[in-house]
């Protein structure tokens, strides 16, 4: 069980790496939020949160990706794409959680780990995915997040992204089995990060408009058209324990590196 906090330099923070924006968070997340990343199609909102993952995996901590949108391989190439250097993290890919055991026994003691989970291995798990109306998907993930949690020492975990988790297991009472879903999280400490579809008309940041208040934290990416061209922009709504800045920045990806930039201006093109 986490600590009482006794006074505000106490609470430890995740950076997000974004260069502007963790200066204008105290720092950084809180340990054991569950923050919301939303945004539309293109957003780079896995990016962002897979950036999270990988810096804090150089600095030696132990992580999870879940990927229910795309595979392991698509996404480790979009990211060497982005310049990232994998020699730097021990990097596990797990096609078949049956050598999850193995592999979790391998783990580099050099390195912080960054494992790696799409839903093609989760689907070989499932024998009959018509069964139970498709909550064996939740469980298993379940399963794993707990798996990795308590034998691998993951404190961070993605989840990519809540819209394929929804398409994949139908929730009966929203309400009810979301709150369990982030009670689960809450329970293991994890610092977790899950990543929202947005309507292109920003109506609303999540599918059933209850994960903002569940989330401790809300990241907002949206596309913004700019004179003849179109924008990142970048903000938070929320952040719990945290005197953050909610203005508008431009986002930017340049030189493998995330960068906020002129708080609540139009972005100088």
């Amino acid at each position: 069980m986490a600590e009482l906090v006794r006074d505000k330099h106490e609470i430890r923070r995740i950076k997000t790496y974004v260069n502007g924006l963790d200066e204008n968070l105290q720092g950084g997340i809180p340990e054991g939020h569950i923050t919301l990343i939303s945004g539309a199609a293109g957003t780079m909102k896995s990016s962002l949160a897979f950036n999270i993952l990988f810096h804090e995996a150089i600095n030696g901590k132990n992580a999870l990706y879940i990927s229910l949108e795309q595979s392991a391989e698509s996404l480790v190439t979009h990211m060497i794409n982005l310049d990232y250097d994998f020699s730097k993290v021990d990097l596990v890919v797990i096609k078949d959680l049956s050598e999850l055991q193995g592999r979790i026994q391998q783990m580099s003691r050099d390195k912080g780990s960054m494992f790696i989970i799409d839903v093609g291995a989760i689907r070989k798990e499932i024998r009959d995915i018509t069964l139970d109306n498709n909550k064996s998907w939740l469980n298993v993930i379940k399963n794993v997040v707990k798996k990795i949690t308590l034998e691998a020492g993951a404190k961070l975990i993605v989840l990519d992204s809540l819209s394929a988790l929804y398409v994949l297991t139908r929730l009966e009472n929203p309400r009810i089995e979301l709150f369990m879903i982030f009670e689960f999280l809450r329970d293991l400490e994890l610092t977790s990060f899950v990543i929202s579809e947005m309507p292109l008309d920003g109506s609303k940041f999540s599918e059933y408009e209850i994960e903002d208040f569940l989330s401790d934290g809300i990241i907002v990416i949206k596309l913004t058209p700019f004179r003849r061209q179109v924008v990142r922009e970048i903000s938070v709504v929320k952040m719990r324990a945290t005197a953050c800045n909610n203005d508008i920045f431009s986002l930017e990806f340049k030189n493998g590196q995330f960068y906020a930039l002129y708080g609540g201006q139009n972005p100088l093109l």
